[in-house]
């Protein structure tokens, strides 16, 4: 039997393997290791002066202006005008758009009936909304909501469809031939066979009606860190600017961490349907 030949090229990947093995292991490196080599990459750029002060700063300045508008309360109140937003708009979008999803995909005249309209809809931009809102509802808590509601509920609808038409049919003619009547096949089988589905929807469409809610406060918002952000852009105030896009990093992120993972871990991931990604 022939011996195998170790090349430099193999000892340097396995000692690479080893390397982020240990690595990975290190309390808080999957968290924060990927943040920290940004600040570096960050400091390095501020510090060269590649980019003119004037368009690019440094994070010391952004803390400082931090802690300014936290300390002036502008950044709370705009961080707590942001959060009502997005908290109505996705509450009424989430549930829209998982009672319409449902009926839409599980009853075929219905889809057949509504599927053209939703195709057309999904087609049109939430922020082309924005126009005829603003002569409807001026600039109000109702035109963002609105779009934030039309934003969640489209992905979710059609992430729904896409997961009941992925369902193997056995599964529901098992049920059928052990006695289960439609209202336990839908809730044993459909349900969580289309659970995926949802995840996926309720992930995207939130993150959808994030984006389309700053949007919405630069172009028609009078508060908010949209309406932050796009006022300091008028200033010329980049720090400012660098705070709202990170305190908008960090919202998503507690978003994930504290609703969608754990919705994920004690649905999908419990069952078996899916693994955990990204985690």
């Amino acid at each position: 039997m022939s011996a195998t030949t170790v090349t430099p090229a193999t000892r340097c990947a396995s000692g690479w393997d080893r390397f982020w093995a240990v690595a990975l292991r290190v309390p808080g490196i999957r968290t924060w290791g990927p943040f920290a080599v940004l600040l570096v990459i960050w400091i390095a750029v501020a510090v060269s002066h590649v980019v003119p002060a004037a368009f690019f700063t440094d994070p010391l300045t952004v803390w400082n202006t931090f802690v300014s508008l936290i300390e002036r309360g502008i950044l709370p109140a705009y961080l707590g005008d942001s959060l009502v937003r997005l908290l109505v708009g996705s509450a009424f979008g989430l549930v829209i758009g998982i009672a319409f999803g449902f009926l839409v995909g599980l009853n075929r005249h219905v889809r057949k009936f509504f599927w053209p309209l939703l195709l057309f809809f999904q087609a049109i931009g939430d922020i082309a909304w924005l126009p005829i809102l603003v002569i409807w509802f001026g600039f109000s808590i109702t035109s963002v909501t609105i779009v934030i509601v039309y934003t969640v509920m489209f992905p979710l609808i059609i992430s729904i469809v896409s997961a009941i038409d992925g369902m193997p049919q056995n599964l529901l003619r098992a049920a059928g031939s052990l006695g289960a009547g439609r209202w336990s096949q839908l809730l044993y089988v459909v349900v969580p066979g289309t659970l995926p589905g949802v995840s996926s929807g309720i992930r995207t469409g939130l993150g959808y009606g994030l984006r389309a809610l700053i949007a919405a406060e630069m172009i028609i918002g009078t508060s908010g860190i949209g309406f932050m952000m796009f006022d300091a852009r008028g200033q010329g105030d980049v720090a400012k600017v660098f705070v709202g896009m990170i305190v908008l990093g960090v919202l998503w992120y507690l978003v994930d961490a504290l609703i969608l993972a754990p919705f994920e871990k004690e649905t999908v991931e419990r069952w078996g349907m899916v693994e955990g990604v990204g985690r």
